[in-house]
């Protein structure tokens, strides 16, 4: 099986639901099975394959590898424990605004603010997509014919859990997206910042969206953070203050991210959507 695509351009790029559908033998790893060690055997596999693919090209399938594994099991999480909770992959912002889930009325309060954002200042309301959204379905009609378990790792099943959040766009009230999960393999610095921004960013959109609708008491929104390592220092660095919440004495200062997972198995995984998804 060739992990190598080349583009018309002449540039080789690694064909990662191949690689990954195939290098695990269509088969979800082993509850203990530690994903680190998986990233590196699809590296080593990929790399004997192919000498010349860079380890720059492997790193960054590594993100998608390591999502895959949580959306299937996160789906089959969902499926098998009968609940109303559920965690979806979320595309590139670039693709897809977020804003689009919401009902109708809720978008265009979205779109409202970044049209006055940018229509009264020199700046942007700018933000990134989280990696996953976390929903409340009880109150959303679903097609059980939309979910089955995701027993055997094939592309088609791959595009499954991408295109998941399809069904449910115009289709979230307020009180239905519980919040969102941002999933990095490693923690450098420079990914460290990006999850408390976009925290502290989701939850603030949340509030506005409140106050414009005058939601007396609300859920309140939840912002995590995956990682297959998490050190004291990540987790310092992490307890950041939204930013929003210290700008009236009424309420008290909200964390920008609400936990940080370390899940580096599928059992790990299972256990930290166990937490967050009830």
């Amino acid at each position: 099986m060739d992990y190598i695509t080349q583009l018309p351009s002449g540039q080789k790029q690694i064909n990662k639901s191949v690689a990954f559908c195939n290098i695990l033998n269509k088969q979800l790893p082993h509850g203990d099975s530690i994903i680190t060690d998986i990233l590196t055997n699809f590296d080593k596999t990929i790399k004997a394959q192919n000498p010349k693919i860079t380890t720059g090209a492997l790193s960054n399938s590594h993100g998608d590898w390591y999502e895959w594994l949580l959306a299937i099991t996160a789906w089959n999480y969902f499926i098998e424990s009968k609940n109303s909770y559920l965690a979806l992959l979320l595309p590139n912002v670039s693709t897809f605004n977020v804003a689009e889930l919401y009902k109708k009325d809720l978008s265009d309060l979205i779109v409202d603010l970044r049209k006055k954002v940018s229509d009264n200042t020199s700046v942007q309301l700018i933000s990134s997509n989280p990696d996953f959204l976390l929903l409340d379905t009880k109150n959303i009609e679903l097609s059980e014919n939309d979910f089955k378990p995701i027993k055997v790792l094939t592309i088609e099943n791959i595009q499954i859990i991408e295109k998941a959040y399809t069904k449910f766009i115009a289709k979230c009230d307020f009180n239905d997206i519980i919040g969102y999960l941002s999933v990095k393999t490693s923690l450098r610095p420079d990914r460290r910042l990006q999850i408390p921004h976009e925290g502290s960013l989701m939850k603030a959109i949340y509030i506005h969206l409140q106050t414009r609708k005058w939601i007396i008491n609300p859920k309140g929104l939840k912002y995590y953070a995956f990682a297959t390592r998490v050190s004291k220092s990540d987790r310092k660095a992490l307890k950041t203050v939204a930013t929003h919440s210290i700008t009236t004495v009424f309420n008290l200062p909200q964390a920008a991210v609400d936990e940080v997972f370390e899940v580096n198995s599928i059992n790990q995984a299972l256990l930290a959507f166990n937490e967050i998804l009830h």
